[in-house]
């Protein structure tokens, strides 16, 4: 039986809308789209090469996910990451995660070795000063905590956070470079408390690291 012709170059691409979706979004999320960008469709089509029909695709797409608002014959407005967005997602950051934290102790063998891993990539991605590769590497030691409380609910609640949470780690560390090393710090301290087995602790360690997140985006840093 003859093999099947080889699938070309073309063929694997994907469809020019998810393409525009892809680099807009990652655009915003690493903020080489600052909050307050107008984006323009005809300028999105040439930065990834395809009409403006997939732009419009993509654009509403984001739009519903809360990165961009929309306005005709103009274009997309990346929104700035608001007052009000900041305390909603630190206020649901801490209840899920204050939980997990309690949850976590006593620690399985596999969750503290996946910590550990989280923790030494994160360091490795800091050391290369890739700011979006740090904000995604910390976020994920988060969630693995989240991740191992079991509740599944809960989980598909924090990872709806993800874009949000994103955005404002990349807005932190270019604001406040001293904030990389203060997190890996600060990861170091609550994965020690989970290690010892000791709950109240690391619930401490997560109000104390995710309330100075919040100062900082704020601007309260003094």
């Amino acid at each position: 039986m003859p093999s099947a012709p080889p699938t070309s170059a073309a063929e694997k691409k994907p469809p020019a809308a998810d393409r525009v979706y892809r680099h807009v979004k990652q655009a915003v999320l690493d903020r080489s789209y600052a909050g307050g960008t107008l984006l323009t469709e005809g300028g999105l089509a040439e930065a990834v090469g395809v009409s403006r029909t997939p732009v419009r695709e993509a654009l509403l797409k984001l739009e519903v996910e809360g990165l961009l608002k929309l306005y005709p014959k103009k274009g997309a407005l990346v929104l700035p990451v608001s007052a009000q967005e900041i305390a909603d997602v630190v206020e649901t950051r801490l209840l899920v995660e204050e939980h997990a934290a309690r949850r976590a102790v006593p620690a399985p063998a596999a969750l503290i070795t996946r910590l550990e891993r989280l923790l030494a990539e994160q360091r490795d991605l800091a050391e290369a000063g890739d700011l979006a590769a740090v904000s995604d590497k910390d976020r994920s030691f988060h969630a693995e905590i989240v991740r191992n409380a079991g509740n599944q609910i809960l989980s598909r609640l924090y990872d709806q956070l993800r874009d949000r949470q994103l955005r404002m780690g990349v807005a932190v560390m270019e604001a406040h470079p001293g904030r990389i090393a203060a997190n890996l710090t600060e990861h170091a301290e609550l994965l020690e408390a989970i290690r010892s087995g000791d709950a109240e602790a690391a619930a401490a360690c997560v109000r104390s690291h995710v309330g100075r997140v919040r100062e900082l985006i704020r601007g309260e840093d003094r």
